[in-house]
């Protein structure tokens, strides 16, 4: 949710527009992902379990859930009606409802919960909720939108396991050093440049300090209201995809995402993290723009423009990047 969700929106525009430009257009999306964790009655974790997909009683692929119970199918191809049989040594066979996908859709199945069978031994594997949460958050940084755009900072899982302090700064840095962030990073400072905005000297020195003070800016918003305000309030700094309900239900969701975010003891809570992020980005600008551009106004454009884009990401997040993002290949 951080601003590497605008920088990834402000790329994809930029792909879009130049593929207009050359005559091009995007790849259109043809598959969708399927993924979930399976776990018994008591939410332990069941590994090797064999997850199967299968349509009209004809078996397409099985794969087999890593020692954390998880799984992954992608390449599947949409416009079809699946079924989902998980299979377990002492438990009995677990059968999804219908499952229908459209291009793109990433369908993270709920509630796989295997029953033990009583005549069974069975030995069960239980996960810390830090070992879930690990887990997972390997597979959000394995988020690309169209492969190369990083989409870090949004989980698909609505009972995704909440993040330790580690993973908060592990995320937050992960993002920070990414390529594509400085990619975003020196479009945002040509276009200051361009705008003469700060009053920084013209020419590569300015261009130089414009840099620096783009990227200080969103530094301190991804660890500051990314990693430090969530480990000190326990909150999580993830987006969470709605993906179901209503259009004004989900566009309520994605608006609200800047004033309202999950706790992690799972509650909606007011987002103190981001609101503070911004806050502190635009108070830390204070020491490193030029005297003109110093003041109150400098913080309240940050503000102003970190909400903005943050509500914006949140939006695209809801309707548009979930079927261009693409996870990492081999997780199975």
């Amino acid at each position: 949710m951080r601003r590497v969700g605008d920088l990834a929106a402000m790329l994809l525009v930029v792909v879009a527009f130049a593929a207009q430009m050359f005559g091009q257009t995007l790849p259109a999306v043809r598959y969708a992902h399927i993924a979930g964790t399976v776990t018994d009655r008591d939410r332990a974790i069941v590994p090797g379990a064999t997850v199967t997909l299968d349509s009209d009683s004809e078996a397409i692929r099985s794969v087999v859930a890593n020692d954390n119970g998880f799984f992954e199918i992608d390449k599947v191809e949409s416009g079809t009606r699946y079924h989902l049989t998980v299979s377990a040594k002492g438990f009995a066979d677990w059968h999804s409802p219908p499952v229908s996908l459209s291009p793109g859709d990433f369908y993270f199945v709920p509630n796989i919960k295997l029953t033990a069978l009583n005549d069974a031994i069975s030995v069960r594997v239980v996960a810390t909720p830090e070992e879930i949460a690990t887990e997972q958050v390997r597979v959000e940084e394995s988020q690309r939108i169209l492969g190369f755009i990083p989409n870090f900072y949004v989980s698909y899982d609505q009972n995704a396991a909440p993040l330790t302090p580690r993973l908060k700064c592990e995320l937050a840095l992960k993002v920070a050093v990414d390529p594509v962030t400085f990619a975003g990073t020196t479009f945002l400072a040509a276009d200051d440049q361009a705008a003469h905005y700060p009053d920084y000297p013209e020419g590569i020195k300015g261009y130089g300090q414009r840099f620096g003070a783009v990227y200080a800016n969103d530094l301190t918003d991804i660890m500051v209201g990314g990693a430090l305000l969530p480990t000190i309030l326990h909150q999580d700094p993830r987006y969470f995809y709605e993906g179901t309900g209503t259009t004004r239900s989900r566009l309520l969701h994605a608006l609200s995402s800047p004033i309202i975010c999950r706790g992690d003891n799972g509650a909606r809570e007011p987002n103190y993290s981001s609101i503070g992020g911004y806050l502190v980005s635009g108070a830390v600008a204070n020491a490193y723009y030029p005297e003109a551009n110093r003041g109150l106004g400098v913080l309240l454009r940050i503000f102003a423009v970190d909400f903005s884009a943050d509500a914006a990401n949140g939006v695209l997040q809801e309707f548009v990047l979930r079927k261009l993002t693409r996870a990492a290949k081999g997780r199975d």
